[in-house]
């Protein structure tokens, strides 16, 4: 088959061919013509072609999301590599392995005036797992196999426990568009195998010593679904001295769970002891509640034990005693097969009380708001959102009014919560009902987030199988919830930003179909249409003013 003349290109393409990677979105350009040609002649791999880098690298997050694999990014020089750099931080964060392929000046040109040059040599070294710097200038067969087990180290990171971004930077020197038959591989890889970690007999006996007279909190942040860990978890929550907190984005469902954090949060008074742990236990990635996060480091649990590979040393709470780098499901595993003696502390009961009484309020108390708001959206969103779906949340006030409501049992829920920006949740839900055509994918998000990664609408071919929802608060609405500037007279300038934009036409001018709403008549006779019909994006305006105002009414209604 026909490949790039250039021996270090040709290297990793049958390196990535070897570990397993399979797509590669590319954005387009001149100096990475040369893995362009490589990677499209090589039917291993499928390609997407994608303008925005921006956008191509979250959508590339949205297709590893969904296909629990790595997938790869390819763009050109300069500062179109720069414009990787919020999905790169976000897969981070998030532990979603990404490899980004930057092509590059030959190191000659480096700040020698050439254009589209800047120094791309560890640009990402603070949000990636690895960073190789690579060149074209290859002169000897002992320095191909030295490149060759230095790739294979960096891509072994794609699969590791801890899994994240790679980056390899290629300096490539012209002529770049030469091709030749292909005649060598270059896939020789080095087999790297992790340890399956276990308890260490030390924590067994801390364990027996300490769970029996304690109160367990479990914390589940962000996560894949995981059935095996939901059975695990539901057993070891049998206990009634251990409660378990869980947000829509942990995938985890269970009755004696609390799925609503900060609903049940405000139903109690949080220095009152008999509600503070003894014990925390804490899994998954990134919690949305900020609740939760003040009331553990005001609570001071006498022990905090951190399951995961990722980030070990993370003592978000301020009491950090145990990091365990082994999956949750493994812990649990084992800690079940412990066997240990329960205390008879209703722990769970005295926190369930709670989250039943602020649930079996909700209905009567958004029956008495006569307004229209972002609060009764999301709630009618709920009643008609359709079984086995993917929910895709966009940050700010989006994914915390989704956690005000339990979680619909057969929906999967994802967030951009890595870093939580507003920069490209529109392509990461893209990508992801690209990557997976056999579900039907949902995607809602304020205007703000949506105007800004509007270059998102550009991909083709776009997925039938997306329906936007974009609620139209005129603003930043988050900045009306929070303490600060909510009271602040900068709020509606500097924070709020408010304007006037209507992304209906935005989405019209991409080629996408649209229907707009603006009062509570028309969201209970259209919402339900729109989760069927034809139509790609639902634009909701709502009143900025009114949405705080019902929010405060939620919550002081429901502790009554």
């Amino acid at each position: 088959m026909l490949t790039s003349d250039k021996v270090i290109v040709q290297l990793i393409v049958d390196q990535c061919e070897k570990h397993g990677i399979k797509h590669i979105v590319f954005s387009p350009g001149s100096r990475n013509a040369p893995l362009a040609i490589a990677f499209d002649e090589n039917d291993s791999f499928i390609t997407h072609v994608i303008h925005d880098e921006r956008s191509a690298a979250f959508f590339a997050l949205g297709l590893a999301q969904e296909l629990k694999e790595a997938v790869a990014i390819c763009c050109t020089s300069g500062s179109a590599v720069l414009n990787y750099y919020p999905a790169i931080a976000e897969a981070y964060y998030r532990s979603i392995p990404l490899l980004i392929l930057s092509a590059d000046r030959p190191p000659h040109l480096i700040n020698q005036g050439d254009g589209q040059t800047i120094v791309q040599k560890d640009i990402f070294k603070n949000h990636v797992h690895e960073s190789l710097n690579l060149n074209d200038q290859l002169v000897s067969e002992s320095e191909i196999w030295e490149i060759q087990t230095q790739t294979s180290k960096a891509l072994n990171r794609l699969s590791s426990a801890w899994k994240g971004p790679v980056h390899i930077n290629i300096g490539l020197d012209e002529p770049l568009y030469n091709t030749i038959e292909k005649t060598k591989n270059y896939a020789r890889t080095i087999c790297e195998i992790e340890n399956d970690k276990q308890l260490s007999p030390d924590f067994c006996d801390e364990a027996r010593e300490i769970l029996p007279r304690s109160k367990v909190l479990i914390l589940c942040g962000q996560m894949e679904n995981n059935e095996r860990l939901l059975r695990e978890l539901v057993l070891f929550s049998d206990n009634t001295n251990v409660l378990v907190l869980v947000e829509n984005t942990a995938n985890l469902q269970g009755q004696q769970f609390i799925h609503c954090i900060d609903r049940t949060l405000n139903q109690f008074d949080h220095n009152k002891k008999e509600y503070h742990p003894d014990v925390l236990i804490t899994i998954g990635g990134a919690v949305v509640s900020k609740k939760i996060k003040t009331f553990l480091r005001n609570s001071k649990p006498k022990h905090h034990w951190r399951i995961g590979a990722d980030f070990p040393e993370m003592n978000t709470y301020s009491c950090l005693s145990y990091s365990l780098e082994m999956t949750p499901e493994k812990f649990f595993q084992e800690l079940n097969q412990l066997k240990i003696e329960v205390n008879k502390l209703n722990y769970s009961g005295l926190w369930k009380k709670q989250d039943i009484l602020a649930k079996d309020k909700i209905p009567a108390v958004i029956k008495e708001l006569k307004s229209y708001s972002d609060l009764v959206i999301f709630y009618n969103l709920f009643d008609y959102l359709p079984d086995n779906c993917v929910l895709h949340m966009a940050n700010s006030s989006i994914v915390r009014y989704c956690q005000l409501f339990d979680p619909i049992k057969t929906v999967r829920y994802e967030s951009n919560r890595g870093t939580s920006g507003i920069d490209g949740s529109t392509s990461t839900a893209i990508g992801a009902a690209i990557a997976n055509p056999s579900k039907m994918h949902y995607f809602i998000s304020g205007e703000t987030s949506f105007i800004y990664d509007s270059n998102a609408l550009w991909i083709r071919p776009f997925p039938k199988n997306l329906k936007i929802i974009v609620v139209n608060n005129s603003g930043g609405g988050i900045f009306k919830i929070i303490p600060g500037p909510a009271e602040s007279k900068q709020g509606p300038r500097y924070f709020e930003a408010q304007h006037s934009q209507k992304v209906s036409i935005i989405a019209a001018a991409f080629g996408l179909t649209t229907k707009t709403i603006s009062n509570k008549d028309e969201l209970m006779n259209i919402l339900p249409e729109f989760l069927k019909d034809e139509i790609q994006v639902l634009e909701i305006h709502t009143n900025s003013e009114q949405n705080p105002i019902d929010l405060n009414y939620f919550f002081n209604a429901l502790k009554q």
